[in-house]
């Protein structure tokens, strides 16, 4: 499923236009967005949580290659599901 089609469903169920529901998803998916990156968590219960987590730096090699190279540390997201969000798909 697409952006697109995610508006569609909501829209319907809700009964509203998909223009508003595109405003109110942006916004949600924005603000989790600048949360997460100020260092924030994010705890929706029910559904999971985002959170940011912290890959440390590595060595690796250069598939082409075989170099060795150093990967640098990065801060990366983690999302996390819930216990209702596990148990609604281990149900199907």
């Amino acid at each position: 499923m697409n952006k697109q089609e995610l508006i569609d469903l909501v829209s319907e169920e809700v009964e509203t236009s998909r223009s508003s529901v595109n405003k109110v998803l942006d916004a949600v998916l924005q603000t989790i967005k600048n949360a997460v990156a100020e260092g924030d968590s994010i705890q929706l219960i029910g559904f999971g949580a985002f959170s940011v987590g912290e890959r440390a730096a590595r060595s690796g090699r250069n598939p082409k290659t075989g170099e060795p190279l150093e990967i640098a540390a990065a801060r990366t997201v983690k999302f996390t599901a819930g216990k209702a969000f596990k148990d609604a798909i281990n149900a199907k």
